[in-house]
């Protein structure tokens, strides 16, 4: 039986560094784009994410909830430069990057698949790391199938192992972006180089996928045989195209929340929402929670996995036990030891995310390593110290034998 969808949408979330010291003038370069903007927020217009996260994590990604008219006026009447700099003490700055015309592309063989591209943010916290984000809808009345084999393309466009030939049937008809090897390009010149990812060992060769799929009533409702979904949803969520065989779907992993119509993948790359519009609220109310408090909630573990693993290649690369000191207390100080939310979804996915992103064991790893380096700097810092000591005595010795020697 062929899955119809009803709505369906996949960012695509490219990470990327900017050195600290480029930092304000990376900033500088997004203002100066005609193309790009501040995402500003506003306590009336975005209540969802206002109730959604604790005031901590709104201090960090969302403060412009609490900008006043004089402050946004203030701040519109800086120049680019000055913008930069004050944005730049901000923990976190979200940019919207409008597109000026949609961008459909088709995939396949024949007609194709046709999709578009209409919304961008890329998203940096001051520490330098930063993600864009590319929303991708395929067009109306897609059949599931449709919905696999994208993704299981897509993700891969910026790899250097796929071959250019694989992405051949993927044409984006537009003077915007030509085919996808520019769209690619524009990925680059957003991100840079990005040699830094490589350092602190993390693939960007396989775009981080967070998917959402709303499968019309009549493909799935209480008559179904559950076996044909949990089957289509193992393909979802381990991001397989849709000829993949699937033996047993394993809906009791420790990778899977599900509900009635709702199921929920996740893994250290992607987290995927397959629901049915045999409940209402699918395509209504969860439809944009998703694409909004909850995809902000995700990029914010992803920060703190990939920042882990930032800070573990620093502390591996340094004999300076004090540059790093001060980014650990601050990490574990400012990030880790506080809660994202009350919300009782977002309390389930909290635990989901976090494991499927280790964090916790990641944590662990590094601060062993942190106590690691700490003792060693005390001993070093304590043998110093006796050193000095030794050569103290050592002078006031030689002053005692000398007036010894002279009274």
């Amino acid at each position: 039986m062929e899955l119809k969808t009803k709505y369906q949408y996949t960012y695509f979330i490219y990470p990327y560094f900017v050195e600290k010291k480029d930092y304000v003038n990376y900033l500088h370069s997004l203002l100066r784009k005609p193309e790009c903007e501040l995402k500003l927020f506003d306590k009336k217009k975005d209540i969802q994410i206002d109730s959604y996260f604790l005031p901590e994590i709104k201090n960090k990604m969302f403060w412009s909830l609490y900008l006043s008219k004089e402050g946004l006026r203030d701040y519109n009447s800086l120049d680019n430069r000055m913008r930069a700099t004050v944005l730049s003490k901000k923990e976190a700055c979200i940019f919207e990057y409008n597109i000026r015309e949609d961008i459909p592309a088709k995939i396949g063989e024949g007609g194709g698949i046709f999709f578009d591209i209409n919304r961008m943010e890329i998203i940096c916290f001051s520490t330098g790391l930063c993600f864009l984000l590319v929303k991708t809808m395929l067009s109306e009345g897609s059949n599931f199938s449709d919905v696999l084999n994208f993704n299981y393309k897509f993700r891969d466009i910026q790899s250097k192992i796929v071959q250019p030939r694989e992405y051949d049937n993927i044409k984006i008809q537009t003077t915007k972006f030509r085919n996808m090897q520019t769209f690619s390009n524009f990925i680059e010149r957003i991100a840079g180089s990005n040699l830094k990812a490589k350092k602190v060992n993390l693939d960007t060769n396989r775009l981080i996928t967070y998917s959402y799929t709303c499968l019309e009533a009549e493909s799935w409702n209480e008559n179904t045989n559950p076996e044909i979904i949990e089957k289509e949803f193992e393909k979802y969520y381990r991001i397989r195209p849709a000829g993949e065989q699937t033996v047993d779907a394993k809906m009791n992993s420790k990778q899977i929340y599900q509900e009635k119509y709702a199921y929920y993948g996740f893994s250290n790359n992607s987290t995927m929402l397959l629901t049915s519009a045999s409940n209402m609220k699918n395509y209504t109310n969860l439809l944009f929670e998703y694409e909004n408090e909850g995809l902000y909630h995700f990029i914010y573990n992803l920060y703190k996995k990939i920042y882990l693993k930032q800070l573990n290649y620093e502390f591996s690369q340094t004999s300076n036990f004090k540059s790093i000191q001060q980014e650990f207390i601050n990490f574990s100080r400012n990030s880790w030891t506080y809660e994202v939310t009350n919300n009782d979804k977002g309390i389930i996915l909290e635990k989901y995310y976090s494991e499927a992103q280790n964090l916790d064991e990641t944590f662990e790893k590094l601060k062993n390593g942190y106590d690691l380096l700490y003792k060693e700097y005390n001993i070093e810092r304590t043998n110093k110290h006796n050193k000095w000591i030794a050569i103290a005595v050592a002078i006031l010795a030689v002053v005692s034998l000398i007036n010894i020697f002279f009274k």
